[in-house]
């Protein structure tokens, strides 16, 4: 999956995965040691997360079903508990200061390829 912000013609991640199941959601990206610049990972169907059990930041988009940034979180710390968003359909996991390079910000629209497939 790529992810891309159409807003500002900039792509975010080449290398995502989709959580889709509660198990996939819930383990996201616990336990890794890393995730490298070009990747990601996308909840879809969440509208909170948390940190715990992580080793690094993360960016973090909170964006509604057509793709819009509800939210942007920079560099959010491993044991944290995120705000709950109302209005959101995908959570994108990003490696810190994704964002910032991007200029990624709220109201910006983000295309997730092949996020239901």
């Amino acid at each position: 999956m790529i992810v891309i912000n159409r807003s500002k013609q900039t792509t975010l991640a080449r290398q995502a995965r989709a959580a889709r199941t509660f198990w996939q959601r819930l383990r996201g990206l616990m336990f890794q040691k890393a995730l490298a610049e070009g990747q990601a990972l996308v909840l879809v169907g969440d509208s909170s997360i948390h940190t715990f059990f992580m080793r690094f930041p993360i960016d973090v988009l909170y964006l509604d079903r057509e793709g819009r940034v509800l939210r942007a979180q920079d560099s959010m710390r491993p044991w944290q508990l995120g705000p709950l968003v109302r209005g959101c359909r995908y959570i994108v996991e990003l490696p810190p200061a994704t964002i910032r390079r991007t200029q990624t910000e709220v109201g910006d629209l983000i295309a997730l390829s092949d996020v239901e497939g």
